[in-house]
Parts: C-alpha cells; structure tokens; sequence
C-alpha cells in the first residue's frame, strides 16, 4: 500500500470517527465516547498528514510543525485544565476565531503561490485558476467573518465590552450593502485577480464580522456562538479545497452543517428567524422598569425555603446562567440527593438557551453528576409546572419571563419560556432585582407566589442544606407558609 493509499484510508477512518463523534455529543449518556471519538480522529489526521507531508518537504519543516504541535498541546491542556465553566462561551469563541484566522492565512498563501510560482508549478490547470481564484476569495471572506465575528462575541461573553447591540444608522442595510460588494468583487477578481482586491475584501470581511456581531444582542449570544461555530465549519471547508485536503472538506462540512442546524434549534427555541438574529433587537436595553409598577416582591430565607422543599410533593430546578456564576451545581445536585431520599420528587427543566452557549447547563450537571433521567428540556417539563409544588429558579431570568407568553409588547414576546409561574410556590436565587441578559425586566419577580431569595446561589443552597439537617427549621416553618406562598 503506497503511502498516497494509506493516507486517504486513513482520511476515511478519521472523517468516520468524526461522525461518531458527532452522533455521541448528542446525548448525556454518550458524550464522553464521542468526546474520545473526536480525539482519536483528530490524532490519526495529524499523524497521516505530517506523513505524507514528510515526503515533499524537509526535516527542518517537520520539525517545526511537530514544535508548533507540541505547543499548541500544552497551551491547550493547560486551558482545560485552567478554565471556569463560566468561562467556556468566551473560549469556545476564541478558538473559532482561530479557525477563522488560519482560514484568511491559508486563502492568502494559496494567491501569492500562484501569483509567484505560475499554474504548472502549483499543479492548477489554466481552465480551473478561475475556480482557484474564486475559492481563495470565498475562503478568505468567511474567514475574517468568523475571525473578527467571534472576537467581539468573546468581548461580550467575558463582559469586556457591553453586551447592548450596536445600533449604527441603516445596520441592516450596511450588511446587505457589503454582502453585495463581496458578490460583486468576487466577479471582478475570479476575472482579473489583484492584490489589492485582495486587500479590499479581506478588510470587508473583517470590518462585517465586526459590525454583524456588535450589532447583535446580548440575549441572542447563545445563537451567535452556534452560528460562529457553522462559520467556523465553512471556513475550514474553504481552507481544505485551497489544501486539496480531502478530510479538511468533510470535517468542515460537518462542523459547518451542524452549527447551522443548531443554529436553527436555537432560533426556534427564541421563536425568532435566523434573519431577525443577524438584524439584531434582543439585548436592547428595556425602559427602566421600577417595583411600583408590578408591585412588592417577597423575600424568603434559606431556612425557610429549606421547610417548604421539605415538605413539597415534587420540585422542578430550572437553571440558568447564575448557576454557573456561582459554580452552585454541586450544591444543587447535593439538595437533589437529599430531597429525593426524603421521597420527594426531583427534576430539572432545561430551558434550550439557559446560560450563554448551547447546552450549558446540561454540562454543568452532568459534572455534578445529577442523573440524566431527572434532567428534562423545556417541551418535556412545561406541562408539568401546574401540578408542581415548588420551583427553585437559580440564576435564571429571560427563559422563565412570563412577559414573553403574556405581554405582546416585551421585547422578548412569543419566545418559548418555562412556565415556572404555574406552579403553587416559586423561590427565585438571585444576588438582586437587575434585569436579566436581554436587559428586559421578569414580571415574575412580583407574582402572589414568587419569592426571592437573595445572595450567592452557592451560599444559598448551602445555607437550606444546612437547614435541611435541621439546624433552625421547626422555627422557621410558620413563617416559610407565609412568606412564600404570598
């Protein structure tokens, strides 16, 4: 078997196992094989191509692609090893930046090959350039889309910059206009290629990514993260045809065609259009919105919501992205255990975008161990909250807003929400009355049977476990009937 043979099998093996891996994520149960799934195709593509790679070009150049190999691996261990889940978001956008920026360096490379070395040299037949041309600028386009696209969106995740859209007069038109532009060079160049089209679109490109993500919400960041993710995919996809690299095309395609599908889970989960998230509208700071004008919320202490889930019948969590502020999943599964082991009945309810990245939370309990049976999404519990009887909503906001089911002016109206306000006694964990991400203030706060429960999450749940073992509860259960059910 030639090595030429030897490489596209292993190409094959590696674009399968990225399948499985992709089939294994989509469960709890079977996350941790396609994670090693992942790995395994992964390494057998790095050793196949540093292989065939070893026969055209120097030791010296080896030598410095296993270097950068080598650091690449330790910068990135040491990432996973250092990095909060309250900070996965950010990083996940990050390293799609990466991509993005290797694809607009490949595009680049690709040109100045040919321009410098002519059509025989680069094996490019004369009748396919125009196709070759046309590749370099598609690829270098969606590239810096995706580079400076994510790098806004790792400024907003970590806070460095305010999470509010970017409301330039005519946004919508600005980036329709430069989507006509790219059409219009991408003709210009595939005819008469130049460097200074390429210039030009390559800072189009970057100046879009900028302003299409600046100029979208913060309480529409987890679908920016999916899209930037299927960003990410087509990108390397255009990388692979400039590389003639056959597995680079496969795996791009299947990263670019999951995160556009998960892109559309997500737009459905909002009840909003993929359009209507590129043009921006959640994450616009609401009027002002003051206590009088929903009326007085109730306060509830530990120890008080420590008697009433001690004596409910069933109890549904729905989390969300204060829980993992406060890294309070522990605690949580910890309260799970003893509640069910008093015979009282557990779940969760997982709203589809709760915290900033696609299935935050899911992650977040499972590394807490919390069974994967109790953990239900939001079409599987909603009917549920009627006959529920009590919810602890910790660090969630927008996806438990009844204003969105309610109210057809809020700026969230008609975006599926948990209807945690049906149940008989609702206990809200949060450290004020702030708004939540979408800057759209909860009319849940002020119902007749929400009370909130004030501080860090953590703390909080400690504090009723601590109450739970019966430190200070008989005292406290007159006032728990009271003070929560309204």
């Amino acid at each position: 078997m030639t090595s030429m043979t030897a490489s596209h099998a292993a190409d094959l093996v590696a674009a399968l196992l990225f399948i499985l891996s992709l089939a294994g994520l989509s469960q709890h149960r079977t996350s941790r094989a396609g994670v090693v799934y992942g790995i395994a195709g992964m390494a057998l593509a790095l050793v196949a191509t540093i292989v065939v790679a070893s026969q055209s070009i120097t030791a010296g150049a080896i030598a410095l692609i296993l270097a950068a190999m080598a650091i690449g691996a330790v910068i990135g261990l040491w990432r996973a090893r250092s990095v909060e889940m309250t900070q996965m978001p950010e990083l996940i956008a990050v390293l799609h930046s990466f991509v993005g920026l290797a694809a607009v360096l490949v595009g680049w490379n690709s040109y100045l090959e040919v321009e410098s070395h002519g059509t025989a040299q680069t094996r490019i037949a004369a009748d396919l350039l125009g196709i070759h041309h046309a590749e370099v600028f598609i690829g270098i386009f969606i590239g810096a889309v995706t580079f400076t696209g994510s790098i806004v969106a790792f400024l907003k995740l970590s806070a460095r910059i305010n999470s509010r859209p970017l409301m330039l007069p005519g946004k919508n038109f600005l980036n329709l206009g430069a989507l006509a532009a790219f059409v219009g060079l991408t003709v210009w160049f595939t005819v008469s290629p130049s460097l200074p089209l390429m210039i030009v679109v390559t800072v189009l490109a970057l100046a879009l990514g900028w302003h299409l993500v600046a100029s979208i919400g913060g309480g529409d960041m987890p679908v920016v993260v999916s899209m930037l993710n299927s960003y990410s995919g087509w990108a390397a996809a255009a990388a692979g045809f400039l590389l003639d690299n056959n597995l680079l095309i496969v795996t791009g395609a299947l990263v670019g065609s999951s995160g556009a599908y998960l892109s559309y889970i997500m737009c459905k989960a909002m009840n909003r259009s993929f359009i209507s998230v590129i043009a921006g509208g959640f994450g616009i700071e609401a009027p002002s919105s003051t206590e009088e004008e929903y009326g007085e919320h109730r306060e509830v202490r530990a120890e008080e919501a420590a008697e009433l889930l001690a004596t409910a019948r069933s109890v549904i969590i729905t989390p969300g992205y204060g829980m993992a502020v406060a890294q309070a999943q522990h605690p949580v599964a910890e309260l799970t255990r003893q509640l069910r082991e008093r015979g009282v009945e557990v779940r969760f309810g997982v709203h589809p975008v709760a915290g900033r990245l696609p299935g935050h939370m899911n992650v977040l309990l499972a590394e807490a161990k919390v069974p994967y049976d109790i953990v239900l999404e939001m079409d599987e519990i909603n009917e549920d909250f009627a006959d529920t009887s009590v919810v602890l909503v910790i660090g969630a906001n927008d996806t438990v807003n009844p204003a969105a089911a309610e109210d057809p002016g809020s700026p969230i109206a008609g975006m599926p929400v948990l209807r945690v306000w049906e149940a008989e006694n609702v206990i809200v964990f949060k450290r004020s009355m702030a708004s939540g991400y979408a800057g759209v203030q909860n009319p849940l706060f002020f119902r007749e049977n929400s009370s909130m429960l004030f501080g860090d999450a953590k703390a909080s749940v400690d504090a009723i476990l601590l109450a739970l073992s019966g430190d200070g509860r008989q005292a406290a259960a007159p006032a728990a009937r009271q003070t929560v059910a309204g």
